[in-house]
């Protein structure tokens, strides 16, 4: 059974920063391509950013760009979110999602949820002074 497990989330200042985890277990991470999400109270979900299967192609929400980073660690199954620079604005319920490469594309990804089938079950993550 494919299962997502986020960690990192937590509370920090305005300008500080994060790295979120999502470990897979069941599967490897080497043919999936992974999404970032994330939900703030009252929001709909938003794409933060993806890495497809190979690593090679990277897509970031504008509001992330040059603030946040995704990486994937095949050896340790894990990608990871850097979030640094952190606003208030980006409080919320994170999640990663993961779709296999024979559907997504071995080098490509998506910043549409609804192209992810299995998804983790959140880490909070609360900017505030």
């Amino acid at each position: 059974q494919l299962q997502l497990v986020e960690s990192g989330g937590g509370l920090v200042q305005p300008g500080g920063s994060l790295r979120l985890s999502c470990a897979a277990s069941g599967f490897t991470l080497d043919y999936y391509a992974i999404g970032w999400f994330r939900q703030a109270p009252g929001k709909e979900r938003e794409g933060v950013t993806c890495i497809s299967s190979s690593g090679g192609t990277t897509t970031y929400a504008d509001s992330m760009k040059g603030r946040f980073t995704i990486s994937r660690d095949n050896a340790k199954n894990t990608v990871y979110l850097q979030m640094n620079s952190l606003k208030p604005e980006d409080t919320a319920v994170y999640y990663c999602a993961a779709q296999g490469a024979r559907t997504m594309g071995y080098y490509d990804c998506s910043g549409y949820d609804y192209e992810y089938d299995s998804w983790g079950q959140g880490t909070q993550v609360t900017v505030s002074s």
